[in-house]
C-alpha cells in the first residue's frame, strides 16, 4: 500500500522521471526542455534541502509522487553554487543542461520556430540559465516577485504520476511539507509560496482546499501565483 516517507538519495531518478511526466504541453514537446526541467524545478531541493522533500512510495520502494521545496529562498539562494558545482557541473548534468554563456541578461523564455513568430518554443538557454541561477530561479523577476518571495519565504513543488492523482495523496504530502517548515527553524516569513503553470490553472481549486490562496501578479508572467501562511 502507497505511504508518505521522507525523501531519500536513492529517490533521484524516480524524482527526475516524475518530473518530466507531468511537464505541461508546450515543455512536454521539447526535447531539451524535457531534459532540462528536472534541474530547474527539482533536483537542487533534493540535493540542498533533502529535510524539507517527500515521496509518495507506492509501497515497494518506488517514489510516484513528491513534495519538495525549502524553508527560506534566500538561505537556500546562498547553498546554491553547491548544487551547481555537484550536480549541475556532474558528468550526467552536463550531458543534460548546457552551461549558459552568460548569467547577467535572462534570456527570453520563449523563441519563434515559424517565419512569423506566431509559432513559439520554449528557450532551452533561457531553462539553463535559470537552473544555474538562484537569483533568476527564485528571487527575482516580473514586478511584485521580490515582495512575494521576502513576504512568503518557503516555497514548494508537488508532482505526482496520473494513477495515484485525485487520492488524498497530495493533501498528506503538502501537510508533510508544511510541518517541515513550521519545525526547520528557519525564516519563512509569513510561510509559502508556489507558482501555478498558466496552463494548469485547473489546480487552483485544490491549491485553496489546502488554505492557499492567489497573490496577484504572476499574471504578468503568464503564471498564478499563490501563498498560504504558515
Amino acid at each position: 500500500m502507497a505511504f508518505v516517507r521522507p525523501f531519500r538519495p536513492a529517490d533521484a531518478e524516480n524524482a527526475m522521471y516524475i518530473c518530466r511526466a507531468t511537464l505541461p504541453p508546450n515543455l512536454a514537446a521539447s526535447q531539451g526542455a524535457y531534459k532540462i526541467a528536472p534541474y530547474v524545478w527539482t533536483l537542487q531541493y533534493t540535493h540542498l534541502s533533502p529535510r524539507n522533500c517527500f515521496v509518495l512510495d507506492d509501497g515497494q520502494g518506488r517514489a510516484v509522487g513528491y513534495v519538495i521545496g525549502c524553508p527560506d529562498v534566500f538561505a537556500f539562494a546562498e547553498a546554491y553554487p553547491r548544487y551547481v558545482s555537484e550536480v549541475l557541473q556532474s558528468e550526467q548534468g552536463r550531458q543534460d543542461v548546457p552551461a549558459p554563456e552568460q548569467l547577467d541578461t535572462l534570456e527570453p523564455w520563449s523563441v519563434p520556430v515559424s517565419p512569423d513568430g506566431a509559432e513559439k518554443t520554449v528557450n532551452d538557454r533561457c531553462m539553463a540559465q535559470l537552473a544555474y541561477s538562484a537569483r533568476w530561479l527564485l528571487l527575482e523577476g516580473v514586478e511584485g516577485k521580490s515582495e512575494l518571495v521576502d513576504k512568503y519565504r518557503a516555497t514548494m513543488h508537488i508532482d505526482m504520476v496520473p494513477e495515484f492523482q485525485g487520492q488524498g495523496w497530495g493533501r498528506k504530502l503538502i501537510e508533510s511539507f508544511v510541518d517541515s517548515v513550521r519545525s526547520s527553524g528557519a525564516d519563512y516569513g509569513r510561510g509559502i509560496h508556489i507558482g501555478v503553470s498558466g496552463e494548469n490553472t485547473k489546480v487552483v481549486p485544490f491549491y485553496e482546499k489546502l488554505q492557499f490562496r492567489v497573490y496577484e501578479g504572476g499574471e504578468k508572467e503568464g503564471n498564478v501565483w499563490m501563498v498560504r501562511d504558515v
